[in-house]
């Protein structure tokens, strides 16, 4: 089972610990206020402890044991360094090196964070959370006679500097991100699209906002035609769920869309065996914005938020649409259907075409792992975005660095890529004819293209195929921090 994770008080986070994780650079470590909480045995070593590690970029750690007390004593040893297109607390490197650092036989840990800014606290802090993931179907074998206790509980607290550090919000983006991971890692036995209701249904029902739901065939008969084509064919059916978050006096109303993709066979344009495994993260968008709007209703959000889920299995069967089909998407245009594995493209283009129409939103926001040539553009660690506002793509940017949730923008010029999509037969196909031709910003094109023409608000694309899962395969929460921090959420 996964330890809970609290953020607290240094005093509550020492009270029964038996490891005590300090996490920081080694010159911060290295500072009086940190010595503070050290066991004099401890203390006595600590320079040459701190000064064995070596950081490099991504980190490093040493252990001892306490003689008073047995209690494991960690360095956790930050990078001193970050490159300008890096988050400066170097959030990167948190969740491995705390997952790395605890050695067996711990059952509550104490981390003590210490921050070389103030302002580094939030990503540090969410780190954390991705060191700890929820979901495991591993069988548990643990025997009677194995007397080492597992780890239960995790206690974050921050001392000098950081004592002042959001603990609340820390809390609620914590949860949405353990969220958002767990439903990334979920197979698709586990997490189908009816599922995945169920998990918005209760997040509805436990911070009390409203939900609508479109579902199955209601969805072809109200015009949804990208969501009902490419989902039709699957045992669950597709569906488009809208959660609203909605606070008395709000003076701006936001539209988070998520693609919610719980599986990409490729339709009928199938998938090759080596490119299929994986593809149950497909949805990590969709739990994207059901973690940041969790956690946003839990910190009282006064912007009113409203969260589009657009599921649906990407299937092989008699109902699966096959390429050279024309449908019609929400916003009315008709589309050729040239590669039904360019598949997130056309629920996502029926959830940005229903938010421009009927919410009343400033700005949306749509998020999905929408192509392997993200990682080609702006690498694993990076989200890749597309935005047709100045200040919201510089704020965006901001907020990534701050949140730990990194993103890199690629252009926006309508003009250079509508062409990609060029049909004799409908308004559009849904996969480009150039594939040399900035594919993520002709993806996000396409998306774009099913706004509504008279919506004249900001909107931004985040493309987070890479990042949204870590280099051993398990999700990592992402977006749901950046979404907390672009809108000033709980700060």
């Amino acid at each position: 089972m996964a330890p809970t994770i609290s953020y607290v008080s240094t005093e509550e986070a020492l009270a029964g610990a038996d490891a005590l994780v300090f996490l920081g650079s080694s010159s911060r470590l290295g500072l009086d206020d940190v010595r503070a909480f050290l066991p004099s045995d401890v203390a006595a070593h600590w320079d040459g402890m701190l000064g064995s590690v070596a950081a490099g970029d991504k980190g490093g750690s040493t252990r001892t044991w306490s003689g008073s007390d047995l209690r494991q004593v960690v360095a956790a040893v930050l990078p001193d360094k970050a490159s300008r297109h890096n988050s400066p607390g170097r959030p990167d490197a948190v969740p491995g090196l705390v997952a790395d650092s605890l050695g067996g036989g711990v059952s509550v840990a104490a981390i003590l964070i210490a921050v070389a800014d103030p302002a580094h606290c939030f990503a540090a802090g969410l780190g954390v959370a991705r060191a700890f993931p929820l979901f495991d179907g591993k069988s548990k074998k643990k025997t009677e006679d194995d007397p080492k206790p597992e780890l239960a509980e995790v206690r974050v607290a921050f001392v000098g500097d950081g004592g002042d550090a959001p603990l609340e919000r820390l809390r609620a983006g914590a949860d949405g991100i353990r969220l958002a991971a767990r439903l990334v890692d979920e197979p698709t036995s586990v997490l189908h699209t009816a599922a995945f209701l169920a998990e918005a249904e209760a997040v509805a029902s436990e911070v009390g906002a409203d939900i609508e739901v479109i579902a199955a065939s209601e969805l072809e008969a109200r015009g949804f035609g990208g969501l009902w084509g490419v989902g039709k064919a699957a045992v669950h059916g597709p569906a488009l769920v809208v959660l609203k978050h909605e606070p008395a006096g709000a003076s701006e109303t936001v539209a988070w869309v998520g693609k919610g993709i719980v599986y990409d066979t490729g339709g009928l344009s199938i998938k090759s065996s080596g490119g299929m495994p994986g593809m149950k993260a497909d949805m990590g968008g969709a739990a994207a914005v059901l973690g940041a709007f969790a956690a946003a209703a839990r910190l009282g959000a006064t912007v009113r938020i409203h969260a589009l889920l657009c599921l649906a299995e990407n299937s092989v069967g008699p109902e699966s649409v096959r390429p050279d089909d024309i449908i019609t998407l929400y916003s009315g245009k008709t589309v050729e259907v040239n590669n039904t594995d360019a598949e997130g493209r056309l629920v996502l283009g029926d959830g940005v075409a229903y938010a421009s129409k009927h919410l009343d939103a400033s700005v949306i926001v749509d998020l999905a792992t929408l192509t392997g040539a993200q990682l080609v553009s702006t690498g694993r660690r990076h989200a890749a975005i597309v935005c047709n506002d100045d200040d919201l793509e510089a704020r965006a940017i901001a907020a990534g660095k701050r949140c730990g949730d990194l993103v890199h923008p690629l252009p926006f010029v309508p003009e250079f890529y509508r062409r990609e999509f060029a049909s004799k037969v409908a308004d559009l196909k849904n996969s480009v004819k150039d594939r040399m031709n900035a594919q993520s910003s002709c993806a996000a094109q396409f998306v774009y293209e099913h706004i509504e023409t008279d919506w004249d608000g900001a909107w931004l694309h985040v493309d987070l195929a890479g990042p949204a899962t870590n280099g051993d395969d398990r999700g990592t929460g992402y977006g749901v921090g950046l979404l907390l921090e672009l809108f000033d959420i709980g700060a």
